[in-house]
């Protein structure tokens, strides 16, 4: 039905192309805004709507569910499932969700506080939940559930809070569990729940179990109905570094892995490890694309995925067999993939230790969460690539705390010369890519990075939003530039067609979300502005509102703190404070960036902190974290950070 979108890459394949063409390279400088409806807060948007003939059904803030005339914007009905606010402290970047799924007159998505929820299509009124996490421990669902074979598939999120991956599959009827596949080994002396996590056992070290492992499923699915294989790429370890979560060391499988399960019963097929011993956060979540492509002179069945380690890999979906692996961006960390054994060739002179090591990518990625396209017309992947670079030093003294961020990496280490530069000058750029011949064919530039997804159609449109704030539409073939249109911030989602009554639309939810505008601490662009939801057709006539004027900077109160406190708050600020509100106090502006608070805020900020009374909007207490001089010294780098701003924009 090629004028609904009914799934979050549009098919199983997830190739997020259309073949819609109404709109197209001829006559796309007709295209114009046909509505577009805010949403309240600045929490950020991930989600790609879907259309069921003329009805858009999206997820907003909070998870709250919204059914939309696609014609007019106008809003049919809207559910609040009412989570508890206080989680999002457990997503690493932010309360996101990446949409809904649809099937037989219902609506499913998972929640930020690990519920799976159906409502119905029509009323909004739900009709089941299941709660898919233990609540008492720090899990998240922000990734879009999909449905196969009758049955609702979903994930989840915490690796670095300290948590035990596994995707679940429910019955879509009633809500009740079908299979569960775990995706790293628990304590061996409980059991092993399937002769996979037995195999992956053998993989890891010491007492890997006390931390979870990580490894979660947190966005990336594809399917086969063909080979009724269910493919699940997973996340990275419990702490991020090897030798602490391992010791002795071990591939630790199946972190940063592709992993074909039969999709009934949620059986082992076959695995690929992109990167054995993950030591990066190089997750292996990112989306994965499948296609039928001539290689070698044959037909191939394949399985396509950038993650974030910066090879693109082409594997041969019914056995794994790797067919290729190239790297699509500068890398350091590794020299190639060894075709023979499927591994990477690790450079050991940046395996970093106590001693600092500048790595790129880092734990953004050569390409993260954004959905990329593959083109059957062009037969191109076209991928939202860029170049950031990590200053990676392990803590000597590292301790884990569940519910914290577990990284386990040294921020104050000294770092190399060049690291500030490096590290505050990233790169972007849409990149086509030939997977067939395993290399580039072009590029458009896109400024810093953290571009959002990408859609292609059959009309010869490449469409993208971007950081600077542009939704952009190019030539798939070419990569000319044919529109552009400025949508007052960033739009990191993948953008989504589809028709009505034989028109077609363009239709992308931006909202400056994500990692780089989390914690980013300024490597991206910042935008203080709502999320909203923006829909074109051919002669659109609305018009945006003009963009808020930006907020004035108080003057900060006096910093009557020593040197000694204030270093003090910079340390505990840093693993804690900074994973929401930037790791030196620049909010990207999806969440309250502290070097602008009010008196009133200051006044109140140790009742913010420890007595939580922010906490249904989503600040909630972190009394178990800090004590009162803790909370001072935080405070006091934070008026310390915001002096800095104060005087920079005063002179």
């Amino acid at each position: 039905e090629p004028q609904n979108w009914l799934s979050h890459g549009r098919t199983y394949s997830e190739e997020h192309y259309s073949p819609l063409a109404s709109i197209n390279a001829v006559n796309v400088q007709q295209l114009g805004l046909a509505w577009y409806l805010d949403l309240p807060g600045r929490k950020g948007i991930e989600a790609i709507p879907l259309v069921v003939d003329g009805i858009m059904y999206t997820t907003g803030l909070w998870n709250e569910i919204l059914a939309l005339d696609a014609v007019s914007g106008n809003v049919l009905w809207r559910y609040d499932p009412h989570i508890d606010k206080t989680v999002a402290r457990f997503g690493c970047c932010g309360a996101v969700n990446r949409g809904p799924a649809v099937w037989k007159g219902r609506i499913y998505t998972g929640l930020l506080d690990g519920r799976l929820l159906a409502v119905d299509a029509v009323t909004g009124k739900p009709v089941w939940e299941v709660q898919t996490t233990d609540p008492a421990q720090p899990y998240t669902i922000t990734g879009a559930p999909r449905i196969i074979n009758g049955k609702v598939i979903i994930g989840n999120g915490g690796a670095e809070f300290g948590v035990r991956g596994y995707v679940t599959a429910y019955d879509a009827e009633t809500g009740a569990q079908v299979w569960r596949f775990y995706t790293v080994p628990g304590n061996p002396a409980l059991g092993f729940e399937s002769d996979a996590m037995a195999m992956a056992a053998k993989t890891w070290n010491g007492e890997w179990w006390l931390a979870g492992g990580g490894g979660t499923a947190w966005d990336s699915f594809a399917y086969d109905p063909e080979l009724n294989l269910l493919y699940i790429g997973t996340g990275n370890g419990t702490p991020w570094v090897r030798e602490i979560r391992s010791p002795g060391g071990g591939d630790n499988l199946f972190l940063s892995s592709i992993i074909a399960v039969n999709a009934d019963t949620g059986a082992y097929v076959w695995h690929y490890q992109t990167t054995p011993g993950e030591n990066w956060d190089f997750t292996a979540t990112q989306p994965m694309i499948l296609a039928d492509l001539e290689i070698g002179g044959a037909m191939r069945k394949v399985l396509m995925q950038a993650p974030k380690n910066g090879f693109f890999y082409v594997l041969d979906r019914a056995t794994g067999e790797l067919l290729s692996a190239e790297k699509i961006v500068p890398i350091n960390w590794a020299s190639h993939v060894d075709m023979a054994s499927g591994r990477p060739v690790e450079i050991e002179e940046n395996l970093y230790t106590e001693e600092a090591r500048l790595v790129t990518p880092g734990p953004h990625g050569a390409h993260d969460w954004q959905p990329m396209s593959y083109s059957p017309l062009t037969g191109l992947v076209y991928i939202p690539a860029h170049e950031m670079w990590w200053v990676y030093s392990r803590l000597a003294d590292y301790r884990y705390q569940q519910g914290l961020m577990n990284h386990a990496q040294n921020p104050w280490a000294p770092a190399p010369p060049e690291a500030s530069e490096r590290l505050m000058n990233g790169k972007g750029y849409l990149l086509a890519w030939d997977p067939v011949k395993a290399r580039s064919v072009w590029r458009i530039d896109g400024g810093r990075g953290w571009n959002g997804g990408v859609l292609t159609t059959a009309g010869n449109l490449l469409i993208q939003g971007h950081a600077d704030g542009r939704l952009v539409i190019a030539a798939a073939d070419s990569g000319k530039l044919l529109w552009e249109l400025p949508i007052q911030t960033g739009a990191v989602a993948g953008p989504m067609t589809y028709a009505v009554a034989g028109e077609q639309y363009i239709a992308i939810a931006a909202g400056w979300a994500g990692a780089v505008n989390m914690m980013g601490g300024g490597m991206g662009e910042i935008h203080h502005t709502d999320s909203r939801i923006l829909v074109f057709k051919l002669g659109g006539q609305a018009s945006l509102p003009p963009p808020a004027a930006p907020e004035p900077m108080p003057e900060p109160p006096p910093l009557t703190a020593s040197g000694e406190t204030v270093a003090l708050g910079a340390r505990l600020y840093g693993p804690v404070c900074g994973s929401c509100h930037g790791f030196d106090v620049i909010s990207g502006g999806s969440v309250k960036d502290l070097r602008y608070m009010q008196p009133a805020t200051h006044a109140a900020f140790k009742d913010i902190v420890l007595g939580g009374i922010m906490q249904d909007i989503g600040m909630g207490s972190f009394a178990n974290v800090f004590n009162d001089q803790q909370v001072e010294a935080i405070h006091a780098y934070i008026i310390k950070r915001a002096h800095d701003t104060y005087v920079k924009l005063g002179d």
